[in-house]
């Protein structure tokens, strides 16, 4: 036992302390936050245009030019794997750029962007149709009464689904390595390759997105529950 115990505090030692290797998985973590904030931004702000492009009809209630292209965009970006389109950004659409981080931000942020259409136009199909009809009936415009009515209340139904995305796109950005970024992921290979011993560094990065996501899941939680609340009030 005592043997046992010797050895996994000397592979402890040099996958953390050794070198002070323990910065290197929090610059990963960094570098894994940051894309994550940045392409949930841009997620963000695709996914809504792409959810209002996909609700737009015609006089005869048949879609749109627009919703056949965000129909489109969100069945190609669905149907192919997120490694796939990261690889084409940085070796197709951006193989002149060599920033990483921002071919990383927009390839994530592009993918997000199809699931939180989805999302949102859930959140604006779940408004009640009488909020319109009262925007309308007190001079609002179609495109005022969508911004300042159905929106604002679309949001808010579909946070918490946006959330859970955001936590998917934290552990999606594990494959940012392709594209020559260090992340937590990659540091942990890299600590791996350096020290001969993979358990110790992959199972320390495991537990460092698990704290990180439980972390987030807790604060996602409260931010639910003090919107129900508002819900009763």
């Amino acid at each position: 036992m005592a043997e046992w115990f010797a050895e996994v505090q000397e592979k402890f030692v040099a996958a953390f302390i050794t070198g002070d290797r323990w910065k290197l998985y929090f610059e990963g973590l960094g570098m894994t936050l940051e894309i994550a904030v940045f392409a949930a931004v841009l997620g963000i702000v695709i996914g809504t245009v792409i959810a209002l492009m996909k609700l737009t009809t015609g006089k005869n209630g048949r879609g749109t030019v627009l919703s056949v292209i965000a129909n489109i965009y969100i069945d190609i970006i669905r149907g192919t794997p997120t490694v796939l389109q990261l690889l084409i950004m940085w070796f197709v659409i951006m193989k002149s750029s060599q920033n990483g981080l921002l071919v990383a931000s927009l390839s994530f942020g592009i993918n997000s962007g199809a699931y939180v259409a989805e999302i949102i136009r859930a959140g604006i199909l779940a408004v009640d149709p009488g909020q319109t009809e009262a925007g309308r009936s007190v001079g609002l415009s179609r495109i005022q009464t969508m911004r300042y009515i159905v929106l604002p209340q679309a949001f808010k139904n579909a946070l918490p689904p946006i959330c859970n995305e955001f936590i998917t796109l934290l552990k999606e950005t594990a494959i940012v390595g392709y594209v020559g970024l260090s992340d937590l992921t990659r540091v942990a290979n890299q600590i791996s390759s350096r020290t001969y011993e993979a358990f110790m560094p992959l199972i320390g990065a495991a537990v460092i997105y698990l704290v990180v996501i439980k972390i987030l899941t807790v604060l996602f939680g409260k931010l639910e529950r003090r919107l129900r609340k508002g819900d009763y009030r």
